[in-house]
């Protein structure tokens, strides 16, 4: 199984942009790792929200943007 992660804009449209990274997991738990570490940049390259996907399956998806 490959665990990746879905850029997405805040209507759940996936983003097209080459300089998103691309990066693959063997484990959910990496995944999760990895988003927390690297999503204020992501949100600052554009994502709104994530999805997580185990292959080509949606497991969930959560925001990006800060709670006021």
């Amino acid at each position: 199984m490959a665990w990746s992660w879905r850029y997405e804009a805040g209507n759940g449209t996936p983003l097209d942009d080459d300089e998103l990274p691309g990066e693959l997991f063997t484990s959910r738990g990496d995944a999760e790792s990895w988003l927390g570490e690297n999503w204020q940049e992501l949100a600052e390259a554009g994502a709104k929200q994530v999805t997580l996907l185990e292959d080509e399956h949606a497991v969930y998806t959560m925001s990006l943007e800060e709670a006021e």
